[in-house]
């Protein structure tokens, strides 16, 4: 019995080593952001995204995928609103983040890919437009907005050619962006498609 599972070990670490042998890729990706946060009169905002990842092999099937990425997101409002009986409209909230993904992926074919996991945010600028009486407004809100965002994202992706893929994530936020949001959460979503390089 001991030589049975000695064996198996072997051939298991055997196997573990043969997969591990796969050297990590890096590269680039870049592309469009639809976001909004919830617990608002709010619609759809879009942005865009860039930034670089590395891709570690795990097994055959099995990659971990950290990024670092900045993302311009946040949302504009659905109605105007009305101050001493004026109206306020375009009203938009632009939120800069540099986002820190690790995705876990699965290779379900040797072109398609399944992936999940936990994306760290850490929010480096905040502004907000509106329109008064036909004049423009902008002011800088970051320090009403908290500093770190954590959410959870999953995608998809597709291997165009050897390098190049497009690649499909919704990131769900689980934290509150708003320092004083008088019981309201606030949290992101951000729903990505873009395209990945590697090299």
């Amino acid at each position: 019995m001991k030589k049975q599972l000695l064996s198996l070990c072997i051939v298991m670490g055997t196997m573990a080593l043969a997969q591990s042998t796969e050297k990590p890729k890096f590269g680039v990706k870049a592309g469009a952001n639809i976001s909004s946060i919830t617990g608002s009169d709010s619609k759809s905002k879009f942005g865009f995204y860039a930034g670089a990842f590395a891709n570690i092999p795990i097994s055959s099937v099995v990659n971990i995928q950290p990024e670092v990425l900045y993302s311009e997101q946040g949302a504009k409002a659905k109605d105007k609103y009305y101050f001493g009986g004026l109206a306020v409209t375009d009203m938009k909230q632009t939120l800069g983040y540099i986002n820190v993904p690790v995705m876990v992926q699965y290779n379900a074919t040797s072109k398609f890919y399944l992936e999940a996991g936990p994306e760290f945010g850490f929010l480096i600028n905040a502004k907000a437009e509106e329109n008064f009486i036909g004049t423009p407004l902008s002011r800088d809100n970051k320090d009403s907005l908290r500093i770190f965002n954590f959410g959870l994202g999953l995608g998809l992706g597709y291997k165009l050619m050897p390098k190049l893929g497009v690649n499909a994530r919704y990131i769900a936020g689980l934290t509150d962006i708003a320092k004083y949001g008088g019981g309201d959460n606030s949290k992101n979503t951000n729903f990505q498609l873009g395209l990945n390089y590697s090299f």
